[in-house]
């Protein structure tokens, strides 16, 4: 199976995880940076679940799994320990919908990579179920490389590139302009904490000076 890769927008959309255990879980956890209106399907829930219903950020359904709980639905897991559950809610499931059954049996419209968030930076990995092993390696590699201090970087590379836009007209000095950006210099600066030298490499691009 070959996958295609994509970013999805599914902020104020309803999402569908049927299951209260671990699978249900990591589901959920990898929802929780969106907006989306995550709905938990199940009789019972474990601890990390219940917090986040406590804490608003899901909305649990206390019962077992019926065909109308997927109505309207962008997305929807089926990540119990029952095949016959996850059929049900997979035969539950229209074409327009996508599905994912944890069991990776039957539909499995797509899967889960995995994912390193430092603000709107977004690094996602995976082996297409080959190997999950290696891809929480390489998860780990790239935590340890992109650290924090990424979302402050990409936060002011995407002011500059707002500056830039509203500022200069010319499409080969904005071209110029958002290339340079990109000097290292940027983000030793950032680390240093160096903001107000940032703003002024920034000012002389859009004053159209020279900048190494």
């Amino acid at each position: 199976m070959t996958y295609f890769p994509a970013l999805l927008n599914i902020d104020y959309k309803k999402v569908v995880v049927v299951g209260g255990g671990n699978v249900a879980a990591q589901k959920v956890r990898a929802l929780l940076p969106t907006k989306a209106n995550i709905h938990i399907i199940s009789p019972d829930l474990i601890a990390e679940l219940a917090s986040y219903v406590q804490e608003g950020r899901a909305i649990w359904h206390e019962k077992q799994f019926a065909p109308h709980d997927v109505d309207d639905a962008v997305l929807v897991f089926a990540t119990t320990n029952s095949e016959a559950v996850n059929d049900a809610v997979e035969e539950a499931t229209q074409h327009w919908q996508q599905f994912s059954r944890a069991d990776m049996k039957g539909r499995v419209d797509f899967i889960n990579p995995a994912v390193v968030r430092r603000g709107e930076l977004i690094l996602a990995v995976s082996t297409s179920g080959a190997s999950p092993g290696y891809t929480r390696k390489l998860k780990a590699e790239l935590e340890e490389q992109f650290d924090e201090s990424y979302a402050q970087y990409i936060a002011f590379l995407k002011h500059c590139r707002q500056q830039i836009n509203a500022t200069l007209t010319d499409k080969a000095a904005k071209r110029k302009a958002l290339q340079q950006t990109l000097c290292p210099e940027i983000f030793d600066w950032l680390q240093q904490g160096d903001v107000q030298q940032c703003e002024a490499f920034l000012q002389n691009l859009l004053n159209g000076e020279q900048s190494t």
